[in-house]
């Protein structure tokens, strides 16, 4: 019998866990990649995960896919989302369709939809005129605004205005870069400023029946000049209220669209009015690790995505439209740092202690000697990523208060 195989899009960052994911399912795995070269922004697939790499032809990439009769074509990262979906839709299989995939991918076409289906989310502006920017946030009195990308994640580019001068200076700040997937900003997205708190809902769909695998809050810090920087994400209760709240949201957000089969990260906040979209991506959860998710919620994305796509029936039997329980208290502590510089060492010492807590399940160093760290200003800045899980909420907080307090001495920079 030949061994099953599938068909990966773009499968970056944590898109790696994808390839052992399906692996543990009996089905080897085939890259698919949008562009000749790797993205140089973010972490490549592991060569040695898959039987094979193709790049993307428009002339002949749908035919050579067609005689290798896929189980699925998944995208593993934002960017491979429009062309898995029109590659599993040429080739009948279980797809979220080709009609939305812009509203996927842009930001400004995904608030849009949403809110033409009837749902809560920002008011919004595209444009690359600061000075009518500026004439549309006065005129609706939209200070604080939100200024970043279309097409971007990790909080990369997102700039709180608070007034006409900020708003101003964020539009060379954006159009003078590109995106965290290498892709050049060309326009810039404006929208109102939505209050409460922000949450993450996570999920994996088959045929429209989403099974909801988490639900964390973020907790911010507000640095000096006034931006919110994520700090940790903090894994809430399923019998809370507000799950309740969230989920049924979610599942509308999806349902508008198409996002009927895989995984889905959404960030969602709750204000007065009730829930409202800040942004979705049809990938997993950038802070996604599978066996620190399966020792606090029981299950994880990457292995529900290929559960879901190689074992669909036994996907709806046993996850169906479920919701997630939680098996221990959890968070994930993305660092803020003030140092400016370029790293000398590693103080491994004070890594192996912070290793030692007892609520510490892994840790992440994004720096290495040689690299320059800046002080943080968004979620790409943070150089130290910690999952924490434990029996009881007082463990992870002492854990944390001693982790928050040593943070800046884990990296020695020279100025």
């Amino acid at each position: 019998m030949a061994q099953l195989h599938g068909i990966l899009v773009d499968a970056y960052s944590t898109g790696n866990y994808l390839p052992p994911a399906f692996d543990r399912l009996g089905v080897d795995v085939l890259h698919l990649q949008r562009t000749p070269e790797l993205m140089p922004t973010m972490l490549a697939p592991a060569k040695e995960s898959y039987q094979g790499f193709l790049v993307y032809d428009p002339d002949t990439t749908e035919r050579e896919l067609k005689e290798l009769e896929p189980l699925f074509v998944v995208a593993g990262q934002e960017p491979g989302v429009p062309l898995a979906d029109a590659m599993s839709e040429a080739l009948g299989l279980r797809t979220n369709g080709s009609a939305l995939s812009e509203a996927r991918r842009n930001k400004y076409r995904m608030v849009d939809t949403v809110q033409a289906a009837g749902l809560r989310s920002a008011d919004q502006l595209v444009t690359t005129d600061a000075d009518a920017a500026v004439a549309w946030a006065t005129a609706a009195d939209y200070w604080p605004c939100v200024a970043k990308p279309l097409a971007s994640a990790s909080t990369d580019g997102v700039f709180i205005c608070r007034d006409a001068a900020d708003l101003r200076a964020a539009f060379p700040a954006i159009l003078s870069t590109k995106d965290i997937f290498d892709g050049n900003n060309e326009r810039v997205l404006v929208q109102s400023f939505l209050t409460g708190t922000e949450y993450i809902v996570d999920t994996v769909s088959v045929d429209g029946h989403a099974y909801v695998c988490g639900v964390w809050q973020y907790d911010k810090r507000l640095l000096t000049n006034g931006k919110p920087i994520y700090n940790r994400d903090i894994l809430i209760d399923a019998a809370d209220p507000v799950v309740t709240q969230l989920v049924d949201y979610t599942r509308k957000m999806l349902d508008a669209l198409g996002i009927h089969n895989g995984p889905a990260h959404s960030e969602v906040i709750v204000g007065p009015d009730g829930p409202a979209l800040v942004e979705v991506g049809a990938r997993l959860n950038g802070n996604m690790q599978p066996a620190f998710h399966d020792l606090c919620l029981g299950a994880n994305q990457a292995d529900l995505t290929a559960l879901a796509f190689v074992r669909p029936d036994e996907f709806l039997a046993t996850r169906g439209d479920g919701v997630y329980q939680v098996q221990q208290p959890a968070i994930v502590f993305n660092t803020p740092t003030e140092l400016s510089g370029r790293v000398t060492a590693i103080d491994d010492a004070l890594v192996a202690e912070i290793l030692r807590r007892p609520s510490v399940f892994d840790l992440t160093l994004k720096r290495r000697p040689g690299d320059v760290i800046t002080p943080t200003h968004d979620l790409l800045t943070s150089p130290i990523r910690i999952f924490m899980t434990a029996p009881d909420t007082a463990t992870l907080d002492a854990d944390y208060r001693f982790i928050d307090s040593v943070r800046d001495s884990v990296y020695l920079v020279q100025p």
